[in-house]
């Protein structure tokens, strides 16, 4: 992903979407700081927004709700609202460089684009993935690049976590990603890199996409170095 300055007054805007799974009941302060430190350094290049995924704890509570009968609405507004959290953490981790709320819709992150500050936002519409949310927030602010931080290094043919020989693509159309999800042989259940949303968006505005490992050395190197790590998925 080659990101620069577009001149000195105006970066260039990345979104990276952050795997709920760096935010769980074993999550420390130091964890936290690392991708804060992250944050802190790229953002003397590029302006980033983050999104931060609801992960396990977001799992838990829907499942336990959902068992003790509520609608699917409410399970997404639960979900919406973990994700918040898991936000809040990170920008405690961010003191005075991040925007001072937590956006509760497009509007809202496209008027705290205008402060140049780091903006970290939750999920923001019932019904969609944070990698929905991520993806539109491409489309609305017209983002340079979108970064989705995952649990595992990018896209596979099939579930790495339950094959292991399965292939990582380098490189992916946008077409076969919509067809590996529409078969169902990938990117389904835990494996949730994209979904149909986020890759119709990713397609209609031609969104640079990169899938990448959730970790804070490859998204550097990926965003400040354009590093070959992940999948990068072409439009």
């Amino acid at each position: 992903m080659n990101i620069s300055d577009k001149g000195p007054k105006q970066k260039k805007i990345v979104v990276i979407k952050l795997s709920g799974s760096i935010f769980n009941i074993n999550t420390t302060a130091k964890s936290l700081k690392q991708y804060a430190q992250l944050f802190l350094e790229i953002q003397k290049k590029i302006q980033p927004v983050i999104v931060a995924g609801g992960g396990l704890i977001a799992r838990d509570y829907i499942n336990l709700a959902r068992s003790l009968g509520s609608d699917e609405s409410t399970l997404d507004v639960m979900g919406i609202e973990i994700s918040r959290l898991n936000a809040m953490l990170l920008s405690a981790a961010l003191g005075d460089s991040v925007y001072p709320v937590i956006p509760s819709n497009l509007e809202e992150i496209s008027v705290a684009c205008q402060s140049g500050k780091i903006i970290v936002s939750g999920g923001l519409h019932p019904g969609q993935s944070t990698n929905a949310t991520a993806a539109l927030i491409c489309e609305k602010i017209k983002a340079n690049g979108f970064v989705n931080a995952t649990d595992v290094d990018g896209i596979y043919d099939s579930d790495p976590n339950k094959n292991p020989k399965a292939k990582l693509f380098k490189e992916i159309a946008i077409e076969r990603c919509l067809n590996l999800l529409n078969t169902g042989s990938t990117m389904a259940g835990t494996y949730d890199l994209m979904d149909i949303v986020a890759l119709k968006v990713i397609e209609r505005s031609k969104i640079p996409t990169w899938v990448t490992k959730s970790d804070p050395k490859i998204i550097k190197d990926l965003i400040m170095k354009n590093s070959k790590i992940g999948t990068k998925i072409t439009v």
